[in-house]
């Protein structure tokens, strides 16, 4: 079955079984392969993206469920040729970043706080990432690099 998505602004249109995880559908379908497939059970956070105004696992939507909302992928969270985002940019300069698995549902989590929480305290931080594991850096440096991201994007407004 044929389906139309937006995804990072784009109009795209997939044939493809509409209970295909959205997930699949971003790396195979679209070469977006920033999503990550860690669990494939939504409870690593490496596969999020954003639907709509909300974050979700994108290994656990059915496609068929993801065509009336947009969908924003790690791709698309700096601009073309342009900057990196300052949760990147932070991630980066904190040393937030090790082996990457799961920097891109990181990224997504912490923009999508970012937005609600233009000034989160580090426990809020903490409690944002609950849905996201990472298994090289302990967090500590990934709050710091949201606060630091958080303290940017005050600046810039």
């Amino acid at each position: 079955m044929s389906y139309e998505l937006s995804v990072n602004g784009r109009r795209e249109s997939v044939d493809v079984p509409g209970m295909t995880p959205l997930l699949d559908v971003l790396r195979d379908e679209l070469s977006l392969r920033g999503a990550k497939k860690g669990c494939a059970e939504g409870r690593c956070g490496a596969c999020t993206v954003r639907l709509g105004d909300r974050t979700v696992a994108s290994c656990l939507l059915p496609v068929a469920v993801a065509t009336d909302e947009p969908i924003s992928t790690v791709e698309g969270v700096a601009a073309p040729d342009g900057p990196l985002h300052p949760v990147q940019e932070a991630l980066l300069e904190c040393g937030g970043v090790q082996c990457g698995a799961c920097t891109p549902g990181m990224v997504m989590t912490l923009c999508d706080l970012l937005e609600a929480d233009p000034d989160p305290d580090a426990q809020s931080v903490r409690q944002a990432l609950v849905g996201n594991i990472c298994r090289c850096t302990g967090y500590h440096k990934i709050v710091e690099a949201a606060l630091s991201a958080a303290a940017a994007l005050r600046e810039a407004r």
